[in-house]
């Protein structure tokens, strides 16, 4: 059953500016080293991280009370973006019984991120 829906869409370019104006400050405020890492992997990494920024805002429009930036993350699965977690949150979402579902896009000059939270059906055993 769906609990909640986040979507969030992120300007690319607002992403360069800031990226131009605090640089690195910026990256380790906003970002795991997990995402960092990913995003500078490709020739421009402001799409990857306006993408993980509009990952962020999505979950937060599905979660109840205020997280930090470094609180919600994007992963890989493979080719996949998973959304991972702080231990703390992690484990809120575990005695919930919720599993997030993440989907990302960029085109052009946007960024996207729609975020399901989900609960998770009991197990038959």
């Amino acid at each position: 059953m769906i609990r909640a829906v986040g979507a969030d869409l992120v300007e690319i370019a607002r992403v360069r500016r800031l990226l131009d104006r605090h640089g690195e400050r910026a990256l380790k405020r906003l970002f795991a080293e997990e995402e960092v890492a990913y995003a500078l992997t490709h020739q421009d990494p402001a799409p990857s991280l306006a993408a993980r920024l509009a990952a962020k805002e999505a979950f937060q429009k599905c979660w109840p009370r205020p997280l930090s930036w470094r609180e919600v993350w994007v992963g890989l699965e493979g080719k996949r973006p998973v959304l991972r977690f702080a231990p703390g949150l992690e484990a809120e979402l575990q005695r919930e019984g919720l599993r997030a579902h993440l989907t990302l896009s960029h085109e052009r000059g946007m960024a996207l991120a729609v975020v399901v939270l989900e609960v998770k059906a009991p197990s038959a055993e």
